[in-house]
């Protein structure tokens, strides 16, 4: 346990690099790889003074590569190098489509498969530096029974420690990895592990916009943070039926401020020192595209210092794409952000 507790420290304000080996399925060349996140992109990374890159994996283009089909694995371990030649450390992160994620929920050979690509992964990277590559089990698994996800991540951290004895594992809860499914966790008899949850409360807010998730969520615009019930009727207004206006009530209703993020992040933080394990939220952040921006850099600093004031550590969503740290000028280059760098408590 004392080595996962220093192997934390190396995890204390990380990036996520999305969109670049995993969520884009219908891509994944050379071309894109190597365009996504560039090696200027990751200097950059290390110049703000993140510590760690969360590297999510689609597993089944890497499947294919560990048979020989393809250079995917190689190019996975040159973007890993370049992360490490910058002085952070790798979160290993698989990251699968809906199919595979469906066949691990459902069907005994959908987890032995998931196992599978484990343990070859694991074995690859056995002997890269165990204090600087994390392997993390799987995002958000949406797996709703906890004793079935329990059982499954057992078997997955059995077949990594077979394969790699010395690296740190990233375990999380079941459904999509939350607060409360993190209070459900029993932790692992292996020792040499660092627990994860994810936090995006409330998605009313830190989701407007967006496409994917609950269809409310696309009509929603400004909705501000902390809550202001002067707006609510203005903003309930944007949202075309009753059922849908009654759900984005409850964000004024709960009063969400810094003082509700705190609670809510305290609760994760005494789930940790009770089980005496590290913990890490490697997932949070705001959708860009209609927010608020003076709103959006509020809640991210409320939820890094409330991560922080636990000893939690963090990684946020994303480098440059939807909630960006950065933004893509027309040219495809990224722009740092100075408030989000500001907010994450970090120096452009």
């Amino acid at each position: 346990m004392k080595t996962a507790f220093a192997r934390a420290q190396h995890l204390r304000h990380g990036i996520n690099a999305s969109i670049w080996f995993a969520q884009h399925a219908f891509d994944y060349s050379a071309h894109h790889t190597d365009t996504e996140t560039t090696p200027e992109d990751i200097a950059i990374m290390a110049k703000l003074g993140f510590d760690n890159v969360r590297v999510s994996v689609d597993p089944v283009p890497l499947e294919q590569s560990m048979e020989g089909h393809s250079d995917f694995l190689a190019r996975l371990d040159r973007a890993v190098d370049t992360i490490l030649a910058n002085g952070m450390a790798v979160e290993l992160d698989i990251h699968p489509e809906p199919p595979f994620k469906q066949a691990v929920k459902t069907t005994g050979d959908g987890v032995d498969r998931f196992v599978a690509v484990w343990r070859q992964l694991a074995a690859h990277y056995a002997d890269r530096d165990p204090e600087r590559i994390f392997f993390e089990v799987e995002n958000e698994p949406e797996v709703s029974d906890t004793y079935r996800w329990a059982g499954i991540q057992a078997r997955v951290a059995a077949a990594i420690r077979e394969s790699a004895p010395k690296q740190t594992i990233i375990a999380t809860g079941a459904n999509w990895s939350d607060i409360q499914d993190l209070l459900a966790v029993e932790p692992l008899a292996d020792g040499n592990v660092i627990y994860n949850f994810h936090y995006y409360d409330p998605h009313e807010f830190t989701h407007q916009g967006a496409s994917w998730g609950s269809v409310y969520w696309t009509y929603e615009k400004k909705i501000p943070y902390p809550s202001d019930e002067a707006v609510m009727e203005n903003r309930l207004n944007q949202i075309p039926d009753a059922v849908s206006r009654y759900k984005l009530k409850s964000y004024w209703y709960e009063r969400w401020d810094a003082h509700h993020i705190r609670l809510m992040i305290d609760s994760a933080g005494e789930w940790a020192r009770a089980n005496h394990v590290p913990l890490i939220c490697n997932e949070f952040g705001v959708y860009r595209q209609v927010v608020e921006p003076a709103d959006r850099l509020r809640w991210i600093h409320d939820v890094r210092t409330a991560l922080e004031a636990n000893s939690i550590g963090w990684t946020m969503w994303d480098y440059h794409n939807g909630f960006g740290v950065a933004t893509k000028d027309a040219n495809g280059k990224s722009v740092v952000d100075p408030g989000t760098v500001e907010a994450l408590g970090l120096k452009k």
